[in-house]
């Protein structure tokens, strides 16, 4: 059963949104930056719970509400967050039709920022390089969504650079040399994020927490390449992510297990920076071994195993992307009943996930070094 508060706490959160749009004044109120409420870490023993409940295209733009609907019926509780894409060939504009549909449901947006200029994915990309975002190519264009961003009013997660330590995506090293060194590539990613929430600072978007997300396993593997030399810096990031997934495609053979990439990955990202840790993607097709595979994951989860952990995020996602087998790919909870009964049991009857995303108004001198220039 969901939760019996579920109205109840949508109408406060809906009206917080409220009175946050409604104090923060008009959008060019720019000579004092306004207090808004940013998602604050949650209570001690305590987790926050994200979806990315699915789209149609494989692109994770065109999430709808009817998805979101049946994950949440499945597990009886709604999500902290839903995560979802903004690709810039589709627009550069704030996804404000999808955040504010989210935040209705009760839920926070987690926009996951895709500047590149098509849906093949270009390596490298002609248009969204790190050249040209550092450089101020796009500045008009992230003025505007951080304006937007802002006058949304209420709390968001943002991230720029997905698995950036991937060679899958166009910012990864190996495709921004420009006639330079690769690892002057990865400089300049630490620069093109520090600029994009530059500007978020600038426009005063103090309602958006900043992740860095890496995958687990640094792909070439490279002391380049390493996750590491791509982090902007604790003064500009406030969580820290990553991927861990088992069996991602039908081709993979064996389905290695969340404790020991998470093991691997946290070690790492608990010695780069004290920031909190999410686990921003998991999951596992369905298979024999998924509904075990995300029950060890949640156990290991939730006995504090990583005591830095502050929520995670199932992919909750059918998709064609094994060029090998031609055959789906489907981690949707609501198609393997064993599945939808361990999240019932893991997250949403127990009362240390939480279905409600906490809020802590807080003023612009805490959030670091609001003027600082790029390190480089």
């Amino acid at each position: 059963m969901p939760d019996r508060r579920h109205s109840v706490s949508i109408k406060l959160f809906c009206l917080l949104a409220l009175a946050l749009v409604t104090l923060n004044g008009g959008p060019h109120a720019r000579s004092v930056a306004p207090k808004l409420a940013a998602l604050a870490d949650p209570p001690p023993g305590k987790f926050y719970t994200g979806v990315y409940p699915g789209g149609s295209d494989g692109m994770c733009s065109d999430i709808t509400g009817e998805r979101l609907r049946a994950y949440q019926e499945q597990v009886g509780k709604r999500p902290t967050w839903v995560y979802f894409c903004d690709n810039w060939y589709e627009g550069r504009r704030f996804p404000l039709k999808t955040a504010t549909w989210i935040r209705a449901n009760g839920s926070l947006p987690y926009i996951r920022m895709m500047m590149f200029s098509s849906d093949e994915i270009p390596r490298p990309d002609p248009v969204f390089n790190l050249a040209n975002i550092a450089g101020g190519k796009f500045d008009a264009d992230l003025h505007q969504w951080m304006r937007d961003a802002r006058n949304f009013g209420s709390p968001l997660l943002c991230e720029y650079g997905v698995e950036v330590n991937g060679w899958w995506f166009p910012w990864n090293g190996l495709w921004n040399k420009q006639h330079g060194s690769v690892r002057a590539s990865v400089a300049l990613f630490r620069s093109a994020y520090r600029h994009i929430i530059q500007i978020a600072r600038d426009e005063g978007a103090y309602n958006v927490r900043w992740v860095f997300h890496v995958d687990t396993w640094d792909e070439p593997v490279k002391d380049w390449n390493r996750f590491e030399n791509y982090y902007p810096g604790d003064e500009w990031i406030d969580w820290v992510g990553a991927s861990v997934y088992g069996r991602q495609i039908p081709r993979d053979k064996n389905a290695i297990s969340f404790r020991y990439q998470m093991d691997w990955v946290y070690g790492r990202l608990t010695k780069m920076t004290n920031k909190p840790v999410i686990v921003c993607e998991f999951g596992n097709i369905n298979d024999a071994g998924q509904a075990a595979w995300a029950q060890a994951a949640l156990a290991d989860l939730l006995s504090r195993r990583w005591p830095k952990v502050a929520g995670f995020s199932w992919w909750n996602e059918t998709f064609y992307n094994d060029s090998t087998t031609g055959k789906q790919s489907d981690m949707r909870v609501e198609h393997n009943p064993a599945l939808a009964a361990v999240f019932r049991a893991y997250v949403g009857r127990d009362p240390n996930v939480l279905g409600a995303p906490a809020s802590a108004v807080e003023p612009p001198d805490l959030h670091a070094k609001l003027a600082a220039p790029a390190r480089r």
